[in-house]
């Protein structure tokens, strides 16, 4: 029962964690990423559609993305989903594709972006927090029905614990690392 909530557990900390590194790929650090723009939603044909989707996007050199789109008659909606986003790139399209030039971040917008991270960090931090709660309390269940002892209990209380203190320690790390990555110059 209780090795049952544990591997459930784990496998949704996993994911929190994923999630936050997937959400960190997309705040930009003064180097052209395609994780910048490829989950930006495109209006194509009536329906939103992740950017990576409807067209390839290339980093030729280090500070440009270029943004090829399959079909030429999406190139105005990707170049409105760009202009939409809060990227703060503004997009050169040549009719065959967009090229987007990331400039160099000031220190002004490097703590700004710091402060996103920290916020998006604090997010999965609650996020784990709240797995464990849902745990104790299916543990809790277990217990009042019988299922588990009250010695039992308390083990798959500090085994949750140590389970919850484990993966706070991975999302500051990825944290941490993230902060710096943003703050290089």
């Amino acid at each position: 029962m209780i090795d049952e909530v544990l591997d459930e557990l784990r496998q949704r900390m996993e994911k929190s964690v994923e999630v936050l590194q997937e959400d960190l790929l997309g705040i930009r650090t003064g180097r052209a990423s395609p994780a910048l723009v490829e989950k930006l939603p495109v209006e194509y044909y009536g329906v939103l559609t992740p950017l990576n989707q409807v067209a390839g996007i290339a980093v030729p050199e280090p500070r440009l993305l270029v943004i090829r789109p399959w079909d030429p008659a999406a190139l105005p909606a990707i170049e409105r989903a760009i202009l939409k986003s809060d990227l703060g790139l503004t997009p050169v399209n040549d009719g065959k594709l967009i090229r987007l030039h990331v400039p160099r971040l000031t220190e002004e917008r490097r703590r700004e972006l710091v402060k996103v991270v920290a916020r998006r960090v604090e997010e999965a931090r609650v996020a784990i927090r709240n797995l464990r709660r849902d745990a104790l309390k299916d543990l809790q269940e277990f217990e009042k029905e019988k299922m588990i002892s009250e010695d039992d209990f308390f083990h798959g209380k500090d085994e949750v614990q140590k389970l919850t203190d484990e993966f706070i320690a991975r999302i500051d790390e990825i944290g941490r690392h993230k902060e710096e990555e943003v703050m290089e110059i």
